[in-house]
């Protein structure tokens, strides 16, 4: 089983990292506070103006970590990895796949059954929680996905699985403010370029940090990020990515928000207005930096392997099963279905 490693997420803008001996070494005023050795790491990751020198990105990449550059809110920039990974007969039939309009959809099935199935589970948990929002439009909800989930088999072509695709969703964050369980918080309604509310502006940001996770992971097994099946190729965009974290956001980066919020662990005085969104201030980005790696060490029961684990290794593993699938080791893709 792989080791789940640490990632050094850098948000002082002050901030300068060094290469010394075989560690990393974050500078402020040009004194170290903190030294953490490259074999405990996978990523790095920095925001705003935090800088690194050029060894540092250079023996990043040649011991398979990666670097990625963040704006201020979170947005993506860019990554710097070492060489491709993996070998080409997988990368090969990887595309193969996706240009195989039948072949695609099947994938593209998997990857929204799983979405609409993990949605209905995280109503479903609430709704055994606290019985009364039954009749406040989460039993509604929650039959509606599972017809949603019925539907997805069904569908011959991309367009209609997208549709199938899209109705759940705006079912499902039609009552996603009923799980907010204190009212002066905000949301009515996903909204994304910019995010309008605190609540959307944490999704966001989580769902950005599991997409560049799951290109890491995809990378590391040898697929290519930016070859999808249920997301088409786009320049510049990783379709591979976006597809896998379907699965993963509701159960990974949903429930994680909700408890943010619900534990007062996160409040309108954690954010800033910028433009027509919103993003964290300064300090709260450290706050939940540090809760996502705790989030990540917690343990939960593959549904497919049979074996506890790390859900921060969800976005590998999955990769790894693709891989295996794509390879023919698997006869199907186990997307993983939460209980």
């Amino acid at each position: 089983m792989r080791k789940l490693l640490n990632t050094l997420y850098v948000t002082n803008p002050d901030a300068y990292l060094r290469k010394k001996d075989d560690a990393i070494c974050v500078f402020l005023d040009e004194q170290v506070v903190m030294s953490i050795p490259f074999h405990l790491l996978e990523s790095v990751v920095l925001f705003g103006h935090a800088g690194c020198s050029t060894s540092i990105m250079a023996t990043c990449a040649e011991k398979g970590i990666s670097v990625v550059l963040l704006d201020e809110g979170g947005k993506f920039k860019a990554r710097v990895e070492g060489p491709v990974s993996g070998n080409v007969l997988l990368r090969r039939e990887q595309y193969r796949r996706a240009d195989d309009e039948k072949e695609s959809l099947k994938l593209a099935k998997r990857f929204v059954l799983a979405k609409v199935h993990n949605a209905r589970v995280v109503l479903q948990h609430f709704r055994r929680d606290y019985p009364e929002l039954g009749e406040k439009g989460l039993d509604r909800a929650i039959d509606s996905l599972k017809s949603s989930a019925a539907q997805v088999p069904e569908a011959d072509d991309s367009e209609k699985l997208r549709g199938i695709e899209g109705d759940a969703a705006h079912m499902y964050f039609g009552v996603f403010r009923l799980l907010l369980k204190k009212h002066d918080i905000r949301f009515e309604g996903r909204s994304k370029r910019p995010p309008k509310d605190p609540v959307n502006a944490t999704l966001s940001f989580f769902y950005s940090i599991l997409t560049r996770e799951i290109s890491t992971g995809c990378e590391t097994v040898g697929l290519d990020p930016q070859m999808g099946f249920l997301h088409r190729c786009r320049p510049g965009r990783a379709s591979l990515s976006l597809d896998l974290i379907e699965e993963l956001r509701a159960p990974y980066v949903d429930r994680f928000v909700l408890t943010l919020f619900n534990r007062g662990q996160l409040d309108e005085k954690d954010f800033e207005k910028e433009g027509e969104g919103f993003q964290f201030v300064d300090r709260t980005l450290k706050k939940v930096l540090g809760l996502w790696q705790e989030r990540k060490q917690e343990q939960i029961l593959h549904p497919f392997l049979k074996e506890r684990v790390p859900i921060g290794l969800l976005p590998v593993l999955q990769a790894q099963l693709l891989a295996a699938h794509l390879r023919g080791d698997l006869e199907d893709y186990p997307a993983c279905l939460w209980r």
